[in-house]
Parts: C-alpha cells; structure tokens; sequence
C-alpha cells in the first residue's frame, strides 16, 4: 500500500460512488457526481495506483469460500526473524491478515477455518513457522461493527464540500 497522496473531498465522493455501486464505469461516475470523465479516470487510476482502492478480493465473504469461522492470533516472535515469519505466514493461504504491533504482542493475524479441526490444524502450521516463540489463539464470536471505512469516506466529502463553500 503506497498511499501516495491524501484522499480528497472528490476523491472521497468517487469511492463513496464506487462503495454504492462498485460495477459503476467511469461515465456513469461522470454523470452522478457532475465531474469530467478525465477527472474520474485520472482519480481513480490514482487512488488504484497509490493503494487507496484495495482489491476486489477484499469483498469476498471467506464463508463464501467454506471457511466461516474466524480467529485472531496473537504471536510472540524472535525480532531477528520477522520478515523470515512473516513471510511464512504470507504462504498459508488461510491467514488473511498479518498485523505488526507495538507492545508485549508482535504480530496480529486473522485466519480464517472451515471448522474446528481446521482450525487446529492451522494453527499447528502458526506453531511450527521457525521464529513463532509463542501463540494464542482467539476464535471470533461475533463481528460486532463489520469493516467500514463509509463514515470517514462521507466526513471526507463533507469537509471538502464546507471548504468549496467557505
């Protein structure tokens, strides 16, 4: 994720666009949001480019896919191997997130499991990644408030639009 520039007030009213109706052509963005079709290509290949709009993959629900049960790892690592585990971890297909943290824990992965016994299975494979001193493994009950990024996205396009005023 490159993130080379700040997203915008237009940039913002382009992905909450995309968010609505992610099917949506450059054209159709054109005339929703009353912006040249330059404007909107030029932005959206940015926003593309820089890393500010992910993969479509992002979108696909892992249920979807047979693994409905979700976990969170905790994991203790040796620093002098961490880009050696977390390689590792990037090679087990089920760990869909791998997070770097400050404090007593290292590193946050989420995985992703078709049942219990898968799950154990996984997280053996966390155990034997050289480098992994130490685990633990929480399943998720509930997702409580789903992954959103809509209320910044419409804050964005608000602030943008009090300064268009102003």
């Amino acid at each position: 994720m490159n993130h080379g520039g700040a997203i915008d007030a237009t940039d913002a009213r382009i992905l909450l666009a995309l968010d609505e109706e992610p099917r949506a052509t450059a054209v159709a963005l054109t005339e929703r949001l009353g912006l040249s079709r330059n404007t909107v290509q030029a932005r959206w290949s940015r926003l593309e480019r820089d890393g500010a709009l992910g993969p479509f993959a992002r979108r696909v629900d892992p249920a979807a896919l047979g693994y409905p049960l979700t976990a969170f790892v905790t994991m203790r690592v040796d620093q002098l191997r961490l880009t050696e585990v977390g390689a590792a971890l990037g090679d087990i297909p089920e760990v869909v997130e791998v997070y770097g943290l400050s404090g007593d824990i290292d590193l946050l992965a989420r995985v992703v499991a078709a049942d219990a016994d898968d799950l154990y299975r996984i997280a053996g494979r966390l155990h034997a990644v050289p480098g992994v001193e130490r685990s633990s493994t929480s399943l998720a009950m509930n997702q409580l408030v789903p992954h959103r990024l809509t209320p910044l996205l419409e804050r964005a396009a608000a602030e943008g639009a009090g300064r268009r005023r102003g």
